[in-house]
This record gives C-alpha cells, structure tokens and sequence, in this order.
C-alpha cells in the first residue's frame, strides 16, 4: 500500500456538523485521501431574510465561499498547509406555510419545540446549499449547488414530542429534527435525496468524487 501522506489527496469540510462528516466519510471510504473537518474561523453573517428560503441559504452560502477564500489566502500567505479541495454547506428547512420563513437551528428546547409543532403533521421543503472550492493553478476555482427535499412529518403525539425534545437530537439541526436519528420512526422522504436533509447538495459531492478520480489536487 503506497504512503498516503505523499500520495493522498487533502480535503477540508468547512462545517462544524458531525453529521455530515460521518456521511462524508463513509461516502468516501473507499478513496485515498485525507479529509479533516474544521469550520470556518470567520463569524457567519446575520441570516438573510425578507427573501425565499432557497435565495437565504445562496446568501449565507456565498458568505461561507468569501469567509472560505480569505481564510485560505491567509494560511496560504503564513505557510501554513491547506487543502487541495474546501466544502462550504447550509442547510434550512422551509416553513410549510411561508416560503420566506426558515427554520435554522433552533437556539434552546423552547424553540425547538415551537418548530417541531410548526412541521407536525406537514410536509415541508428541506434546501441545503453546498459549495466546491479546488485549486486550478495559483487560484481557486468554486462551484455552488442549491437543492432541494421534500420531507412528510406525522402528527405527533404530546408523548413523542417530549421524547425528542429529551432526547437532545434537535441540537444542531435545521429544523429542530435529525431525519437519520429519533425523527426517521416519525418522518420520511418523499421526494429528493436524502443527503440534502442531513446537510449536502448531492451534486457537489459527485463534483467532487468526480475531481478526485480525475487526480484531482
């Protein structure tokens, strides 16, 4: 077996979230190359509103490619190592009655409460935005992705309510709800990729399984 610290390609998920890593991972396991996750060091802007949820998450998703760009010139200028290849995501959830509301991470129990009951019984839209830095020469070449997934929500119960908010699986989630933990028994995908709830748009990973098998780096 080749040494992968010479050979292997490096890839950064510029995101905080385990559950994409843990996807990422698994969707790549069988690819030579190094993939660490680190978010952004840069604070995220204010979330975009009084537009469409999919036209928020292309503004909070253009804001990680600019917070991406520099964060890469600075390490690039210190000497420090980058990677051959950066994944910027954000995922929202649609309000079911309001095209302009989202749902983001919810900030406490409470709120996270108030979203579970606004999707209880509904079928919502999911959007995730992904996008694909690789270096092309002395610079960096970025692609963006916007999809989206239609998810069903059963009526639920005062008793399964409590059950997810005790169960702490709202933490982190667009939402308020982890479609691959507790929330699958209660909901499920009736159209699109499942990969867009749990965080990525499916295009850009295949852009970017495409780039390494061509020898991307």
């Amino acid at each position: 077996m080749s040494d992968s610290s010479e050979s292997s390609v490096s890839v950064r998920l510029a995101s905080a979230s385990e559950r994409r890593r843990l996807w990422l991972e698994q969707r790549l396991r069988e690819r030579e190359l190094t993939l660490t996750a680190a978010p952004l060091l840069a604070a995220e802007e204010e979330q975009v509103t009084g537009v469409e949820v999919r036209e928020q998450v292309g503004a909070t998703l253009a804001g990680k490619l600019e917070a991406a760009r520099i964060e890469l010139r600075l390490a690039e200028h210190a000497g420090l190592d980058i990677p051959d290849a950066v994944l910027v995501a954000d995922t929202l959830v649609e309000d079911p009655d309001d095209t302009h509301q989202s749902l983001g991470q919810p900030d406490g129990r409470e709120q996270a409460a108030t979203m579970l009951l606004r999707l209880s019984g509904r079928r919502h839209l999911v959007w995730s935005g992904t996008t694909l830095l690789t270096r092309d020469a002395a610079d960096w070449v970025s692609q963006s992705w916007i999809e989206s997934a239609t998810v069903e929500v059963d009526e639920l119960s005062a008793e399964v309510l409590v059950e997810l908010l005790d169960s702490d699986s709202w933490k982190g989630k667009a939402g308020a709800y982890d479609l691959a933990g507790m929330m699958g028994a209660h909901a499920r995908l009736i159209s699109g990729d499942e990969v867009c709830v749990l965080g990525f748009a499916l295009s850009a990973v295949e852009q970017l399984e495409a780039w390494l098998d061509s020898g991307g780096g």
